[in-house]
């Protein structure tokens, strides 16, 4: 029988693959603890071999660092909000996930939240307002220094929301969320212990365990909102409909986990290839002393013989050769990410940007905004303010599948007065060659405090 801490189907379906993401982001650790899951067992392999392969397997970490550089791009450039935020909101952006004392700033934050939606395909921001407690009016608030804050919510805590066919977040009903409460644990230590938040249109209720034997899951708490509607922001990967994504590098995730086992086949055959095996024929066990040692010499019996059984080279070769076969095709994996290729995006993205090719993490950077923007709305609708302003994350890092030779092209146009010195410059940028922290109206004053030689060559 279901019950608050139930998964629902559509939550479960949303985090298949939550599993093996977490394990490759743990490292070695991580995939050592997945056990036979993602290393198996050899058929007739003993168990403990199979635990020597376990305990000596070295993930390479392929997944974990490029899901670390992609994530980072859209962040080259500090978030800047837009002359629209309104002036109160800018100091809660200095600490924006905590109330009372220094937390993380709004560009740390979401920088988070996109490296989760980069990993798992999802990941979320929950506007939050804490308990106002004896507080009445708006004024006593701001006094107390109570104000709205952002809670990630990471895909693997969502378990379930109403109706499951919702196609934003206006529509939704109820959104059920697993947290981690801190609760004494005797007189001098303290316990974590999960607790659901069931969100619902105007209202909010916190539910945990019994301490009894029957642990049922009891209303702990409960509140109302000023908001009509469920205050929650999905930031996507890949996203497939509402609340339904894929993490966008599965393919390198799955080869990743390939590349953990055959690397562990490897290590095992060439451990196997080291040690040599000598192997005694028609020698009696009983009465025969076996030495091995160049000091020493064995008498066989007539017709006895002695040989070495080595495993083979070639084999290592081969298994040597599966592996950087795998380790290119994860480069190019991560690579695709930043390729710029045909696709679809809004009109406003159109008219506003007035670029019809994004690549796929362009995609995710450009939907980022809207994230950040709905969520800023959502805190200044906490207070009644009428707008929440703007913030636009970094997006000139898209390459060209013929970057250099397109650079080039670009030189001689500027060389013939054809561009400006700034478009060559931004496009420069783009393509990643020059770095995003550089900016042209500095460069201008370096070229001209240079030297004359320094700017002849």
């Amino acid at each position: 029988m279901s019950d608050v801490r139930t998964q629902s189907a559509q939550a479960a379906a949303l985090n298949a693959n939550t599993p093996l993401i977490k394990a490759l982001l743990g490292g070695s650790a991580g995939m050592r603890a997945a056990g036979e899951k993602y290393l198996p067992r050899q058929p007739r392999e003993h168990k403990d071999d199979w635990q020597y392969r376990l305990d000596t397997a070295t993930l390479y970490p392929a997944f974990e660092r490029t899901v670390e550089i992609l994530a980072a791009k859209p962040f080259a450039k500090p978030l800047k909000p837009a002359d629209d935020t309104p002036e109160a909101m800018l100091p809660w952006m200095e600490s924006v996930d905590v109330v009372g004392k220094k937390g993380r700033n709004l560009h740390t934050f979401i920088a988070s939240v996109c490296q989760d939606a980069i990993a798992y395909g999802l990941s979320g921001i929950l506007v939050d307002f804490p308990k106002a407690g004896d507080l009445k009016t708006r004024a006593e608030e701001i006094a107390a220094g109570v104000r709205p804050y952002f809670v990630q919510v990471r895909a693997e805590n969502i378990l379930g929301w109403l109706p499951d066919d919702a196609g934003s977040v206006d529509e939704l009903t109820q959104l059920r969320i697993l947290e981690s409460a801190s609760v004494p644990d005797g007189p001098y230590a303290t316990k974590r212990i999960e607790q659901v938040r069931v969100l619902e249109r105007g209202s909010w209720q916190i539910w945990r365990q019994s301490d009894d034997h029957e642990k049922k899951w009891q209303l702990h708490d409960d509140g109302v909102t000023t908001i009509p509607t469920i205050p929650f922001v999905p930031a996507y990967g890949k996203r497939k409909g509402f609340m339904c994504a894929v993490p966008p590098m599965l393919a390198l995730a799955e080869q990743n986990k390939d590349h953990w086992r055959e690397s562990s086949d490897q290590r095992d055959s060439v451990r196997y290839c080291r040690k040599r095996m000598l192997v005694f024929i028609g020698a009696d066990p009983d009465t025969t002393e076996i030495i091995s040692s160049a000091n020493y010499a064995i008498a066989l019996p007539q017709g006895g013989d002695a040989k070495i059984i080595q495993g083979s080279a070639e084999s290592v070769k081969i298994g040597r050769d599966e592996i950087d076969a795998l380790e290119e095709q994860m480069r190019q994996a991560g690579s695709e990410m930043l390729v710029i290729r045909a696709g679809k995006i809004t009109a406003t993205q159109t008219n506003s940007e007035n670029q019809g090719n994004l690549s796929a993490l362009q995609q995710i950077a450009h939907d980022l905004d809207d994230t950040i923007n709905t969520a800023l709305q959502l805190m200044a609708e906490w207070v009644g303010l009428p707008e929440g302003g703007h913030v636009s994350v970094h997006k000139d890092f898209g390459v060209a599948s013929l970057a250099e030779a397109s650079a080039e092209l670009l030189f001689k146009s500027v060389s013939n007065g054809r561009i400006s010195g700034e478009t060559y410059f931004n496009e420069l940028q783009r393509r990643g060659i020059l770095s995003p922290d550089l900016e042209w109206e500095s460069e201008q004053e370096r070229i001209l405090s240079s030297t004359p030689d320094l700017m002849g060559a």
